[in-house]
């Protein structure tokens, strides 16, 4: 129970590492809520949830949209009285489809929605967020970047640069918030399978992943969780800045 008694925003929770994200969050005694664009897949998570004894709530959300988020951020003030996590999760990735190929086959109009969603995304929450954050004085940003910024592999450019500027925005951030008592840190997952209902062309796309890493595996969304639950509870209090890359060992820092 190390996040009793916090409330815990995870954008992108209804599908995939999101609701891996939202289970572990509140297995470990967090109110949650499930901020997603797929409004029907957020309700699902939050009622399993509340089923299983746990405080949820669904909030339909674009991270894309400012209006969007300070209504998250609004919505949940009002239902629980305070913001404590935040996990950036919300982008294209598996569940919104994306070019998979070199740079002269993704249109200027997808790098820009990539962009919007994956990078702006994460700014406007964060955003909608911090009033509340700085109130109390304290709190933990968690923001998604991935393995594939530092292995830096050819196709899907618009998707890795996103990811890149991930890692520089929370590093900005941290040192802008450090001050007010709010840690920002990034979480880079390796390849994961963690599509509602994978294919047999891509569960084999993820095992051939399984050779770069010292742990030769699969990954899924629960190799998460750990990583997420130590970030948003008083165990990482004096962490802020970083970057944990949870990908079995295929990267090493």
């Amino acid at each position: 129970m190390r996040l009793e008694k916090k409330v815990a925003i995870v954008t992108g929770g209804g599908h995939g590492i999101g609701a891996a994200y939202c289970e572990g969050l509140a297995g470990e005694g967090a109110a949650v809520a499930v901020a997603e664009l797929d409004a029907d897949a957020g309700r699902v998570v939050a009622e399993k949830l509340e089923k299983a004894g746990h405080r949820a709530l669904a909030v339909p959300t674009d991270v894309a949209d400012e209006k969007s988020t300070k209504e998250m951020a609004a919505r949940v003030l009002r239902t629980y009285g305070r913001i404590d996590v935040l996990i950036n999760n919300a982008a294209i990735f598996s569940t919104i489809p994306m070019t998979r190929g070199f740079i002269d086959e993704i249109s200027p109009d997808e790098w820009d929605r990539m962009m919007l969603v994956n990078l702006k995304g994460t700014f406007l929450a964060c955003r909608a967020v911090l009033p509340a954050m700085r109130e109390q004085k304290r709190g933990s940003i968690i923001n998604i970047s991935s393995g594939t910024v530092f292995a830096g592999p050819a196709t899907r450019i618009h998707y890795i640069t996103s990811k890149a500027g991930i890692l520089g925005f929370t590093r900005c951030l941290a040192r802008e918030e450090g001050p007010r008592g709010i840690r920002v840190n990034t979480i880079a997952p390796g390849s994961t399978l963690s599509e509602d209902n994978p294919t047999p062309e891509l569960v084999e796309f993820r095992k051939q992943r399984i050779g770069a890493r010292a742990l030769p595996r699969i990954q899924y969304p629960a190799d998460l969780v750990g990583a997420a639950v130590f970030l948003a509870s008083d165990d990482s209090a004096f962490m802020t800045g970083q970057t944990l890359v949870v990908d079995g060992g295929a990267v090493m820092l």
